[in-house]
């Protein structure tokens, strides 16, 4: 079975595990929800990325509170290039499915959104 991968982004409002918590787990599950993702045995890996300005959690995390506890996660720290997105996490899924990549929904929520507006996010 091919691997799908879905973007996706949005933004933290403070450094706090609490908020890092809630932003990633409204992503997660807007993607899955837009995807119709239902059974987590069909992630084959979910890597998440934060600027340099996040480091009060690990947003794999919020994840493991979802349920996705049988895939891989991994977290990175992205390059820190000037003017970028502040407080952001990025995630990429790679998704076990027969659908074609150009079916796959990719979400952009809070001021993520002006990373990729040419994205139609659902919302």
């Amino acid at each position: 079975m091919p691997v799908r991968g879905i973007r996706g982004a949005t933004s933290v409002a403070e450094d706090t595990r609490e908020a890092i918590h809630e932003a990633t787990r409204e992503l997660l599950q807007e993607m899955l929800r837009a995807n119709g993702l239902v059974d987590f045995d069909e992630i084959a890996t979910v890597l998440f990325t934060t600027t340099p300005d996040l480091v009060a959690t690990f947003p794999a995390e919020a994840a493991r509170a979802l349920g996705m506890n049988a895939a891989p996660l991994l977290c990175a720290s992205e390059i820190g290039v000037a003017g970028a997105l502040p407080r952001c996490v990025r995630v990429l899924l790679q998704w076990n499915t027969d659908r074609r990549q150009r079916d796959m929904v990719h979400v952009y929520l809070r001021e993520a959104k002006a990373l990729r507006p040419d994205v139609n996010s659902p919302q």
